[in-house]
Order: structure tokens, then C-alpha cells, then sequence
């Protein structure tokens, strides 16, 4: 699936692609069509950086549920040509998943659309998921013989068959029709539960693949035919070494970690930083500097591992590299740092907007570091990543250290957290907005009422309401 073109923040469009609260509060305010032309945009054209991570379906479908919007566009979506052509379930996935928030929310359209979807849908797995959820035993009994007629009654087919019982997400339309009053529905749905259930049990027996010998030398050259195969292996390796290794080996490991080939020398670096060697950082800092670029990664990667107070001192002084052992050294800090740490963070958090923009991955140590110290002055940095970030997860960590170092966050940002798409930014709103604000109580009751509402959610909403908000 293509990368969606996300809009300016400051747009309907930007703020609904971006999951924030104000995209919810503006799209009530603005013409209803030009709300439910964004709505559909965003629905059909999946906005988020990572759509098996980031939350959205619950939070458009509580728009669809404002704006009494209609499924229309959902339709022709789902139901159009291309979806035998691209059968990626990225392409309906999120569709999918507000029509089932709707269909709780008890829009019949809603649910009606899913049970024909996934009567002839190329995604009707995951509509069948939703429908496992919201619909009634009737209403699924109807879905069997479409369903099972996907399947080739030949041997392929009740092997696929099998292997689709076997890793359903929601197995309950399968044991209500395991159990069907037409045999012919419930002893095919029993013989591929069975065979599932055989599968199942034969893969544990299998071998979980291939294994190094006992011994160091053994394992480090597990190791590199894995590198030479672009299989890396140094990870688990490196657990291998932590069972096998003895102090005997102790030079041995170092040499690798100095000047073995690539799958080895990876490995050993690994090790020797989970075991907090104290060689581990001067070899670390060599092999940034190697011409492979697997080598260098994994030489980073085992330093931000580390967790002793020499790892720290040692960040202070990387912290100024411009290279990544640098840009890690100032995620170190953020991570286990102290007060007088507080510049340094402050400086890496700048300096990763001005230069990678607010999605950099490096945002979301950083952020958290800055709220974890408590810099205030960060707060500027913090309001523009929260702002400006097309990720809905990083906005919420922004939002968390913004409830750290901001006194204006309660009164500003927080009111419309309330609405984000994520929970944890909904409960960190929840604990944070001020109730003085109207639309706050309101919201709090109503997602106190939710019962889509996550737990974590309406736990924090019943500690703020009380007889000031009742």
C-alpha cells in the first residue's frame, strides 16, 4: 500500500489523517458535507504510518455517529473492482473496523454492509472477525454456506480450509457452526477444526529450525553463515553465548568483537554489552566507525542496551558526535539519565526536529526523556511535535510529556486529548483537563457512558468526576 499524502495540521483534512482531538471538535463546527467528505477520505484512504499500531476506526466512527453520516463512500469502496484486484487487507482493513464500531453503536447499515462483505469480499476474514464480535448467532449461521463455498472441496481446499479455522482471530462463528443443524455445514467446519487441532500439534513436535553447536566458537560461526545467508542471527546468538561462554572464552569473545566477520563480530558486541563488559564500550565505539553498515547498526543498537552508570558517562560524551552513536548517546540520556542531564536532551530533542522533522523515530526516546527529566523549557519543541506529527502514538507520548513540563497543558491541549483517536491520550486527558471548560464535562460523561470506551479510560474519567462535575 502506497503512503498516504498527509494534509497540513492545520486543515480538517490534516487534523482528521492525524487522529487529533480538534479534528473532531472542527469537523462539528464546519459544513456537514465538507466533514463527511474529510471522514471519507481519511476512511477510505488509510492515513497512518502504521495501521496495525496506530488507533483510528473507533474515532471515525464516533464522527460518522455526530455527523449522522452516511455509509455510501464505505460502500462503493468495499464493493468496487478493485478490491479483487488488490485483495491487500490494508486497503479495507480500517473500513472494516469502523463499520463494526458502528455496528455495536447499533447502525444497522453498518452491520449489514459487513455481512455482505463478507459474503464476497476479498478481505471477508477480517469482516467476519467484526461480525464475531456484533453480530447474533442467526446473523453468523447465515454467513456458513457463502463462507465455506470460498473453500475447494478437493484437497487443497479443506487444507486451506483447516489452516483458516485454525488461525482465526475469532474463533466463535467457527464453534457456532461446528455445531450447525445442516450437517453438511458442521461436519466439514469439525473435520477442519480437527485437522487444525493436528496441525497445530505436529508443529510443536517439528524441529524449531536450525541450532548452533555447544560451544563459542560454535555459535559465533552459526552466527556468520547466517550473515553470509542475509539471515541475521547475532541476536539470538548472543543469547547462545550467554549459556555457553566461560571466562576462558572471555578473549576469545573480545578478538570476534574487534575483528570478526560481520555475524560474528555482531554477535560478540551483543554479548559483551548485556554483560556490561567493561571492554564493551571501547570496542562499541570502534565499530561505528566499520565500513559495514550491519556492524555499525548492531554496534548502536548493543549500546542503548546498556543499562550501568558507565554506559550513561559514556553517553554524556558521545552525546556531541554527529554520527548515530551520538544521536543514541542522547537517547541513553533520555532513558537513564539525571538532572544535570537536562541540556543534553534538551539539545538532542532540537536537534532531531530541525534536522529529521517531527516524525524522526529518535522522537520517541527523546520526547519521553523530556518529560521524564521535566524540562519545561522543552515545552515549545513538545507542542510542535505534538502539532505537526502524522503518528498518533508519538502525539500521545508528546502529550504525556507535555503534562510534565507545560502549566498550560490542562487548559490547552489536554481538552482536546479527550477526543484523540488513541486511549492512552484520552486517559492522559482525562486525568489532566480542566473541568472548568464546559465541553471537558460533557466529554467526560460521555466517555464514561461509552461502553466502546477502554477501561484504562473510564477508570481515570471516574477519579475526576465528581460532585464539581456532577
Amino acid at each position: 500500500m502506497f503512503d498516504s499524502v498527509i494534509a497540513p495540521s492545520g486543515t480538517l483534512l490534516g487534523l482528521l489523517q492525524r487522529g487529533r482531538g480538534d479534528g473532531t471538535l472542527h469537523a462539528l463546527t464546519a459544513p456537514r458535507a465538507d466533514a463527511l467528505a474529510a471522514l471519507n477520505n481519511c476512511v477510505l484512504h488509510d492515513p497512518r504510518h502504521d495501521w496495525q499500531a496506530e488507533n483510528r476506526s473507533l474515532y471515525y466512527a464516533r464522527l460518522y455517529l455526530d455527523l449522522d453520516g452516511e455509509l455510501d463512500a464505505v460502500e462503493a469502496h468495499l464493493f468496487h473492482p478493485e478490491d479483487v484486484l488488490d485483495p491487500d487487507e490494508s486497503r479495507t482493513g480500517l473500513a472494516l473496523a469502523v463499520l463494526g464500531h458502528l455496528a455495536a453503536y447499533g447502525r444497522r447499515d453498518a452491520l449489514e454492509l459487513l455481512r455482505r462483505y463478507a459474503t464476497v469480499g476479498s478481505n471477508w476474514a477480517w469482516a467476519l472477525d467484526e461480525l464475531a464480535l456484533r453480530d447474533d448467532d442467526a446473523g453468523l449461521r447465515s454467513l456458513a454456506a457463502p463462507v465455506l463455498a470460498r473453500f475447494a472441496r478437493d484437497t487443497e481446499g479443506e487444507a486451506a480450509l483447516a489452516a483458516t479455522v485454525r488461525d482465526a482471530f475469532e474463533p466463535r462463528p467457527w464453534r457456532l457452526w461446528a455445531d450447525d443443524p445442516r450437517e453438511s455445514v458442521a461436519a466439514r467446519v469439525r473435520a477442519a477444526r480437527e485437522q487444525g487441532s493436528f496441525d497445530r500439534w505436529q508443529r510443536q513436535l517439528d524441529s524449531t529450525g536450525p541450532r548452533p553447536d555447544w560451544s563459542v566458537r560454535a555459535v559465533l560461526d552459526w552466527a556468520e553463515r547466517g550473515a553470509e545467508r542475509g539471515t541475521p542471527l547475532h541476536v539470538p546468538a548472543a543469547r547462545c553465548l550467554t549459556a555457553v561462554a566461560g571466562p576462558d572464552d572471555h578473549a576469545e569473545i573480545v578478538r570476534a568483537a574487534r575483528d570478526g566477520a560481520d555475524g560474528a563480530r555482531c554477535t560478540a558486541l551483543r554479548y559483551l554489552a548485556d554483560t556490561h563488559d567493561p571492554f564493551a564500550l571501547d570496542l562499541i565505539e570502534a565499530a561505528v566507525a566499520s565500513p559495514s553498515a550491519t556492524v555499525a547498526e548492531a554496534a548502536v543498537e548493543s549500546f542503548e542496551r546498556m543499562r550501568g552508570p558507565a554506559a550513561v558517562d559514556r553517553a554524556r560524551a558521545w552525546v556531541q558526535r554527529p554520527d548515530t552513536l551520538g544521536a543514541a548517546a542522547g537517547r541513553v540520556l533520555a532513558c537513564r539519565g539525571g538532572t544535570q542531564d537536562t541540556m543534553l536532551v534538551l539539545d538532542a530533542l532540537r536537534e532531531a526536529v530541525r534536522a529529521e522533522g517531527p516524525d524522526a523515530p529518535t522522537l520517541w526516546t527523546l520526547v519521553d526523556g523530556a518529560g521524564r527529566l521535566g524540562i519545561v523549557c522543552a515545552a515549545p519543541v513538545l507542542r510542535h511535535v505534538y502539532r505537526e506529527t502524522a503518528s498518533s502514538q508519538l502525539r500521545g507520548r508528546a502529550a504525556r510529556a507535555l503534562a510534565a513540563t507545560d502549566g498550560s497543558f490542562p487548559a490547552g491541549f489536554a481538552v482536546e486529548c479527550l477526543w484523540d483517536c488513541e486511549e492512552t491520550t484520552r486517559e492522559i486527558a482525562a486525568r489532566h483537563a480542566e473541568t472548568g471548560d464546559a465541553r471537558v464535562v460533557e466529554q467526560l460523561r460521555r466517555l464514561a457512558a461509552d461502553p466502546a470506551e477502554e477501561d484504562e479510560v473510564q477508570t481515570a474519567v471516574r477519579s475526576r468526576i465528581g460532585p464539581e462535575v456532577a
